[in-house]
């Protein structure tokens, strides 16, 4: 996205290719940027004049179904937005709202979800909008990436509970400030913060893309259970992205982890000596179906909290978890913000639905490394952000594909 909205052309190697980050792609060139493939599989990327009058397909994604819409208000033109069933009972009430307060048409019948229409003039007046992003950080996100953009720029203030995945917000704004934008940030208390963006222009960059660390998790989490060690190529020493919690919390359930040049290498504890975790997973809620995997096999209770907002993710991830675990023998229990689970010694196999959902697919089959006869429904749903986790997960088991 910001790669589109800039001033001169950028090359991004080492794209994730899934269909999330396809439909943004898509979504961008029908508004009339340029997103092409490089000799080498990057992504060359050239801004070009915004136009309406175009549908937008934003799949189960949120990232589209949030951060287009800014965008598509500096289009001139008509934009339609819909997507997948399970779409259409996320939250976007927030990035609405906040456009209509921006001077924006949005014709979404009151349903302050999928799918809705955006009348774009062209340009957006900016200034100052007050939202409740306490449902997901994406809100505050999607209208930072384009303020830049707007005549006067955009002050974000959040007002409501604190805002979930914060590191998120600020993964958005360490972006914004590599391309030559200037954000004043005051977030030291989550539920009064607020985000200041000047205007001004977006520097195009030739830049590789980190690996994403979120994806890392079902891999680490199959050598905590089979007690091997695995290693994850390419680990950054330093960055802003949440999912390298993922250290930490795996080592307070028995991992051993060390980081160097090669990369994150994880020694797991093996299946008995996995230990249940008690966190607050709010920064980190993307990992928590795979911790909760974990906690199904941990000797001793887990209680993961801070979390309610993942029942507006692609699924409602907290009763799908309750669910899905509970009915292989597991003992779970939804918590106001979390999950509360209790060691179980009579696990079985059967059906793990997946719901549509990437994360609760690869939940299954770590679960189904330990307990036989685990089924996961629809494993090609990891397409969303993982398009090849079958072969890989079979490579890292020592088997092979048909």
């Amino acid at each position: 996205m910001l790669a589109a909205l800039a001033d001169s052309p950028s090359v991004i190697r080492r794209p994730l290719r899934a269909r999330d980050t396809s439909l943004m792609a898509a979504a961008l060139n029908s508004l009339g940027a340029s997103v092409s493939d490089g000799p080498d599989g990057s992504w060359l990327v050239t801004p070009g004049t915004l136009r309406g009058d175009v549908d937008i397909d934003c799949g189960l994604a949120g990232t589209v179904m949030r951060f287009v819409p800014p965008v598509a208000a500096l289009a001139n033109g008509v934009v339609r937005f819909d997507g997948d069933p399970r779409a259409r009972v996320r939250p976007m009430g927030g990035v609405i709202d906040a456009l209509r307060a921006l001077d924006v048409s949005v014709d979404d019948q009151g349903r302050g979800t999928l799918p809705f229409t955006l009348q774009g003039n062209g340009s957006v007046d900016g200034g100052e909008v007050t939202l409740d992003a306490s449902a997901s950080s994406q809100f505050v996100s999607a209208l930072l990436l384009a303020a830049p953009r707007f005549d006067k720029g955009l002050t974000v203030r959040h007002r409501g509970a604190p805002v979930p995945s914060l590191p998120h917000i600020e993964m958005t704004v360490a972006m914004l400030r590599d391309r030559g934008v200037v954000v004043d940030v005051n977030d030291n208390d989550s539920s009064n913060a607020s985000w200041t963006v000047h205007p001004g222009p977006i520097a195009g960059l030739d830049e590789a893309v980190e690996p994403d660390l979120s994806n890392a998790a079902p891999f680490l989490a199959a050598a905590m259970i089979a007690g091997g060690t695995i290693t994850i190529p390419g680990w950054p020493s330093a960055t802003t992205q949440p999912g390298d919690d993922l250290r930490v919390l795996l080592t307070s359930m028995g991992a051993r982890t060390t980081l160097d040049e090669a990369g994150l290498h994880l020694e797991g504890p093996g299946r008995d000596g996995i230990l249940g975790l008690d966190a607050d997973l709010r920064d980190v809620g993307e990992l928590t179906p795979s911790i909760a995997a974990l906690c199904v096999l941990a000797s001793t209770p887990s209680r993961l909290t801070g979390i309610a907002h993942l029942r507006g993710h692609e699924t409602d991830r907290l009763a799908a978890l309750v669910k899905e675990i509970n009915q292989i023998g597991g003992a779970a229990t939804e918590l106001p913000d979390g999950i509360a689970i209790e060691p179980a010694g009579d696990l079985h196999g059967g059906v793990w639905s997946s719901y549509d959902d990437h994360r609760m697919a690869t939940a299954g089959a770590i679960i189904g490394l330990a307990v036989s006869g685990i089924e996961v429904e629809d494993i090609a749903t990891t397409a969303k952000t993982l398009p090849d986790f079958v072969n890989m997960w079979s490579a890292t088991l020592g088997q092979q594909t048909a």
